[in-house]
């Protein structure tokens, strides 16, 4: 079964192409760990990043990405990490059927896209890595393209 198959149709072409945006290019990215691959997908000069810390109370989210700069760091860090991990079974598809990414909210030249993570990863040593947050992804049509303004991440999934 292929995973990475975007659930809107190119008629649905701003959906189809937020998927594209923040799944696809997103999940092939991180493992590449190339930044390259999704730096123009931001909006520099208004993008900003809240971390939930995985917690449900609202009050201890904190604003720790100001700047597109100070996320691509802690993102490469994290690609790294993940690629210096043994997996046994081939992560992208791992990845790709634990995200979901099907609410697109989208109001004229707006949109805030719900992105969930729900699944495990079978590791090499016989462990697993459980990945299960979501992030709310704020988005703008800026000059005809969708640009990423900001998000709130790492939340738990469910958030009630």
């Amino acid at each position: 079964m292929s995973y990475d198959k975007n659930p809107f149709p190119e008629g649905d072409a701003d959906r189809h192409y937020l998927w594209e945006m923040l799944v696809h290019r997103d999940i092939d990215a991180f493992l590449a760990q190339d930044w390259s691959m999704v730096e123009g997908d931001f909006a520099y000069d208004r993008f900003f990043g809240m971390h939930a810390q995985f917690l449900k109370n609202p009050d201890s989210w904190r604003l720790q990405f100001p700047d597109v700069d100070s996320y691509r760091d802690v993102w490469l860090q994290q690609a790294k990490r993940t690629a210096e991990t043994e997996f046994a079974e081939p992560l992208r598809d791992a990845l790709f059927r634990a995200t979901n990414m099907r609410d697109i909210d989208i109001n004229g030249d707006r949109a805030v896209l719900h992105k969930k993570f729900d699944g495990t990863v079978a590791k090499a040593d016989g462990g697993i890595d459980r990945i299960n947050w979501q992030t709310l992804y704020f988005c703008a049509r800026i000059d005809g393209q969708w640009k990423i303004t900001g998000f709130v991440g790492y939340m738990p999934h469910p958030l009630s």
